[in-house]
């Protein structure tokens, strides 16, 4: 686990201080919309997702209790969208490398991975590689069959976790606000350490990279998206959403404060 000071340097408090989000018992259809952003927030790499892409059928049985949270990321997963989205544009491995950081919160932490993988889709095809995450026994003792995946080796709490994901993570990160599609590189990121098994050196994330751009300029302004959780010792999950419009010269604080407070930023947008 990243100390308070690290873990702002990295970009990483909101995964340091918000609890996992999960459909608990005694839900409300409130609590399954949550679940829902939340899925697609996770699976879809943080990309922008327009109203007409919605899979409407797949949300309508989670909320009516037809369907658990795994069989709607799963939904997400085998859709035409996900495949538009990170299948057709990247290089296979980009693609194996997004699905571990989608479905199970990590980095792949070896080439063995990367290469069983990659034998399984070419061999068996795309809904062989999706299934394999999602019925790994890694997925089910992790996420079973209600909390949304998210990023887990942000933190060392689990049996055969490697030190080493948290360096692998980082380097897919990109910031919290930053979309997997946004960083521009259709390649796998992680060949030259996996292939090697070495861990490049860990960048602070800026606050260009908070917000998804590549830079900005004293007195533009940019839109904050706050979400304020529930105790996770709460029976329910509700959350309030708030939206900020912040300098950019002081965002770095502003981010710093509302981290403190633990509160969780969704998005941060130039306006």
């Amino acid at each position: 686990m990243a100390g308070l000071q690290e873990a702002g340097r990295l970009g990483i408090t909101p995964f340091e201080e918000t609890a996992p989000v999960e459909l608990r018992s005694n839900w409300s259809q409130s609590d399954a919309k949550d679940v829902i952003r939340a899925a697609y927030r996770q699976v879809l790499g943080n990309e922008h997702l327009m109203e007409s892409e919605r899979l409407l059928g797949a949300e309508s049985r989670l909320v009516q209790g037809l369907s658990t949270v795994r069989e709607f990321v799963r939904a997400i997963a085998e859709s035409e969208l996900y495949r538009r989205k990170f299948l057709y544009p990247n290089f296979h491995m980009r693609f194996i490398e997004l699905n571990y950081k989608h479905f199970l919160g990590r980095a792949p932490y070896d080439q063995s991975e990367i290469a069983d993988h990659l034998d399984l889709f070419l061999d068996k095809g795309y809904e062989a590689e999706i299934n394999s995450y999602l019925s790994c026994d890694e997925y089910l003792d992790r996420f079973g069959d209600n909390i949304v995946p998210y990023p887990c080796d942000f933190q060392l709490d689990r049996p055969n976790q490697r030190a080493i994901g948290f360096s692998r993570l980082s380097h897919l990160y990109g910031g919290y606000a930053n979309s997997d599609r946004a960083q521009g590189q259709t390649k796998p990121h992680l060949t030259w350490e996996v292939a090697r098994n070495l861990a490049r050196p860990i960048s602070a994330i800026t606050p260009a990279a908070l917000a998804g751009g590549t830079g900005g300029q004293r007195g533009d302004l940019y839109r904050l998206r706050v979400l304020q959780s529930a105790s996770p010792k709460a029976p329910v999950v509700r959350r309030s959403t708030i939206e900020l419009l912040i300098p950019y010269d002081q965002l770095t604080t502003k981010l710093q404060q509302l981290s403190r407070a633990g509160r969780k930023v969704v998005s941060v947008t130039a306006v």
